[in-house]
């Protein structure tokens, strides 16, 4: 525990006038953000959000050159939030804004990283099914909720509550960025030699059209880290607004893909095949005018980047920290992976990593 952390949060919560609120810490994740449910006497419970802004990297300025963003570290590269408080208010405030569940922010400092929020509860979607909630409305609702956020062109910069934050485009740097860490990290997990230059070079060619397309279709809004473990039932509300949001401040304008294959191939929990081909088909069928094979296409494309992204930098990289649950989800990882490589467009990658990481090598 860090005293001065500490004091800063006893000096927050007493110019909201929640000093005599018993606090409850709540299961964290992998990143530096930590949470509490406030419970005041008397009143409804609320959530104390900690994300102390000097544990990260800096963050992407708008206009950056790809050298700059490089230079700055991996969140500017990758075009991630660092945790910002601003970044949560205005996405927070976007959301609500057309008819979705994100959390009132009741109370920020952007400078201390701390936030009182709303609380929404304790039902996610992964706790109720692992309790007997059939899947499929939940499924559904979350998919409803795409179409509906993919209905518009999001601006530029979100502005609420006089903060305002860049809505950055999920671009082909951010995406190289995230999936090359698959190549520092996994060999160091699993013990081989590293990639040499020819297969590092390999890589780069072959992921190059993927990126290319994730970029030229960044058009929408993307939550970034959309799936059952971030998102609630809401049952006493209704339409979309059923399906609470959480942890969406990395969002960024990306390929509509980019969020339901986090939902429909979840690192976290098995999603059937059926399940997710009738999930795309839903979304497919409110979204009339795409292109069906195209869309798929770079679904499929976007979900191997997605998941050896995954295996790196979140699963190899906390294992080898200590972390050592985050070695149960590696298989089905891998299914995803290989799930999305039967596609013949992908037979390059497919190759690649057949060569370079073979079953003995995979987790």
């Amino acid at each position: 525990m860090n005293p001065e952390r500490e004091a800063a949060k006893a000096r927050f919560l007493k110019d909201c006038g929640l000093s005599a609120a018993r606090r409850e810490p709540l299961a964290g994740d992998a990143s530096t953000r930590s949470y509490e449910r406030l419970h005041p006497p008397g009143g409804r419970p609320l959530i104390l959000m900690d994300q102390p802004p000097v544990l990260e990297t800096p963050i992407c300025p708008p206009g950056a050159t790809d050298a700059e963003r490089l230079a700055l570290g991996y969140n500017a590269a990758a075009r991630l939030a660092a945790g910002s408080i601003a970044a949560f208010v205005t996405t927070a405030d976007y959301l609500r804004a057309h008819g979705l569940s994100a959390p009132v922010v009741e109370a920020f400092d952007v400078d201390q990283g701390l936030a009182i929020l709303e609380d929404l509860g304790d039902g996610l979607f992964a706790t109720l099914i692992a309790h007997g909630e059939p899947e499929l409305p939940l499924y559904q609702g979350a998919v409803d909720v795409q179409v509906q956020l993919h209905a518009e062109t999001p601006p530029d910069i979100l502005t609420a509550q006089g903060v305002s934050w860049p809505l950055l485009t999920y671009d082909t740097l951010a995406l190289k960025i995230a999936t090359d860490t698959f190549l520092e990290w996994w060999p160091k997990f699993a013990g081989i030699a590293a990639f040499s230059p020819d297969a590092v070079a390999e890589w780069n060619a072959l992921w190059a059209p993927v990126w290319v397309r994730g970029e030229a279709g960044a058009s929408v809004f993307c939550h970034r880290d959309y799936h059952a473990q971030n998102l609630l039932w809401l049952p006493n509300r209704t339409g979309v607004a059923r399906v609470g949001l959480l942890d969406f401040q990395d969002a960024l304008k990306a390929h509509p893909t980019w969020d339901l294959l986090h939902l429909l191939q979840d690192a976290r929990r098995d999603v059937s095949a059926e399940l997710e081909a009738s999930m795309l088909d839903r979304y497919l069928a409110a979204r009339s005018g795409t292109d069906r094979e195209g869309f798929l296409a770079d679904y499929r494309a976007l979900a191997v980047s997605n998941a050896a992204r995954i295996l790196g930098r979140v699963f190899a990289r906390q294992a080898l920290l200590g972390r050592a649950q985050y070695k149960a989800f590696m298989p089905r990882t891998w299914r995803y992976l290989e799930r999305n490589l039967t596609d013949p467009a992908l037979a390059g990658l497919k190759a690649w990593f057949q060569r370079q990481v073979p079953a003995e090598a995979r987790a």
